[in-house]
């Protein structure tokens, strides 16, 4: 189970336990298959999750190591796309024109093994060459040829000249988050995103045992923080036995903010992948599961089954459904733009828009409007999203409780609620919400944006 939604939240392919190609289909091409993620992201704006499944049989016909590289260069590619586009643009006298797209892609597969991933030069270019099949294409090999020997020449120096965090940022999302954090955090979470992020996973409980035996960290509570390169999860101890699942530690802060939910009825809405789902079931309380997709809703089945926990599981538009009974308290995990992910999820920079911002916002209305009367007058809502933008965040909340003065109270966090960490204090805004952003214990790996604030009901 992955607890690193985006907003479609699609599955990802299921890999073969083996590691060994299924059936007797001939393995993929890995840099072909990055090609075709990459047309797939930037020309039809897929997240990877949802490309990846397009190509999911030629994904599960290669070898592991290949997939594993497969990952290494579209996320990395992803990761680094503007310093790579600059670097290719100083090579030329002008930019290819937008119908020479896929020579361009071609040119960026090559880049990232020359700039970044110490692919030897002549590997990096004959490889790229060699995806240049078809008329259209085949005839441009000189010019692809000739740029990247020169980026295998001078790009490290090219490099050197850059701003890495500016360079890497989409210019609207740097100036929003300059705009709401300033100049020098802003800076901060963009260099955040650069690096591969460790693997956090939620333990059902023995902490400490289970960060020895997978040679991972206790970071708070229950959650253990594996190193970056750790592999597929799916490979390690335990998985199987349903004794933890991958939750990033940020997105496992928004259930404490529920207090004790032992014995108490707790709507998770829009629950899928299920992590939330599944901490609040270990944590005590009896859970009411509700997603709008079918194929979400399968993926939430799939994992309370492996970690042997029960919950009831609705399919149902969160905007209009609403419960036969009250609950005691909920958790509204709203729909949002993930740009608090692109530590694991950096090509989401590229395919989300202002607009989409806007978009999302009123159905994050939306929905807090509705999950407003799904609970008892006393009871809890937890709003949250993983989201940096305050349209998503601390601007939501702000209206619904201009309209809601007299039916909503914002209760502030304490820190000790999150857990026994000194430096969790600073997770938290002045308001008493809670507020990660990516360079939060940055040295250490850092963490997902999320936002998430607690209100109870007063009538």
């Amino acid at each position: 189970m992955t607890e690193n939604r985006t907003n479609s939240d699609k599955a990802t392919p299921r890999n073969t336990k083996s590691g060994k190609g299924s059936g007797n289909r001939r393995p993929a091409n890995p840099r072909k298959l990055v090609l075709a993620l990459l047309k797939n992201i930037m020309r039809e704006q897929q997240t990877l999750d949802e490309a990846l499944s397009n190509h999911q049989a030629d994904f599960e016909s290669m070898e592991r190591r290949d997939r594993a590289f497969a990952r290494l260069l579209i996320s990395t590619l992803m990761r680094r796309l503007g310093q790579i586009d600059k670097a290719i643009n100083a090579c030329m006298k002008r930019k290819l024109p937008s119908k020479m797209a896929d020579v361009r892609d071609i040119i960026r597969l090559g880049a990232v093994q020359l700039l970044y991933l110490d692919t030897p030069p002549h590997a990096a270019v004959s490889t790229s060459l060699d995806l240049a099949s078809g008329p259209r294409i085949s005839g441009n090999k000189p010019l692809m040829n000739a740029v990247l020997r020169r980026l295998s020449r001078e790009g490290q120096e090219m490099l050197a000249a850059m701003d890495e965090g500016y360079d890497n940022l989409p210019r609207w999302l740097w100036n929003k988050w300059v705009s709401t954090y300033g100049e020098e955090t802003a800076r901060a979470i963009a260099l955040s995103h650069l690096a591969e992020a460790p693997l956090d996973i939620t333990v059902k409980d023995n902490p400490a045992d289970w960060s020895q035996r997978l040679e991972g960290t206790i970071t708070s509570g229950n959650s253990i923080r594996l190193s970056p390169g750790t592999g597929d999860p799916v490979f390690l101890e335990g998985y199987d036995e349903g004794q933890w699942w991958v939750q990033d530690f940020a997105a496992s802060l928004p259930a404490l903010l529920l207090g004790s939910v032992v014995g108490k009825r707790v709507g998770d809405i829009c629950a899928a992948p299920g992590g939330k789902t599944a901490e609040l079931i270990s944590a005590g309380a009896t859970v009411t599961a509700v997603d709008s997709s079918n194929k979400r809703m399968k993926r939430v089945h799939e994992n309370l089954e492996r970690l042997q926990l029960k919950a009831e599981v609705i399919t149902a538009d969160a905007r209009s459904w609403q419960p036969e009974e009250k609950f005691d308290a909920l958790l509204l995990d709203a729909p949002c733009s993930a740009t608090g992910t692109l530590r694991k999820h950096p090509e989401l920079g590229r395919i989300k828009r202002p607009e989409d911002i806007e978009a999302l916002a009123d159905l994050q209305a939306e929905l807090l409007n509705n999950c407003a009367d799904m609970i008892t007058v006393g009871g809890t809502l937890v709003y949250a999203t993983c989201s940096l933008e305050p349209e998503e965040g601390q601007l939501q909340i702000e209206k619904f409780l201009a309209n809601n003065a007299d039916k909503f109270e914002r209760i502030p966090v304490q820190s000790s609620e999150l857990g026994e960490a000194e430096w969790l204090p600073e997770l938290l805004t002045s308001d008493g919400d809670l507020r990660c952003l990516p360079c939060h214990r940055h040295d250490e790996g850092g963490m997902d944006g999320f936002y998430a604030c607690r209100l109870r009901k007063l009538a």
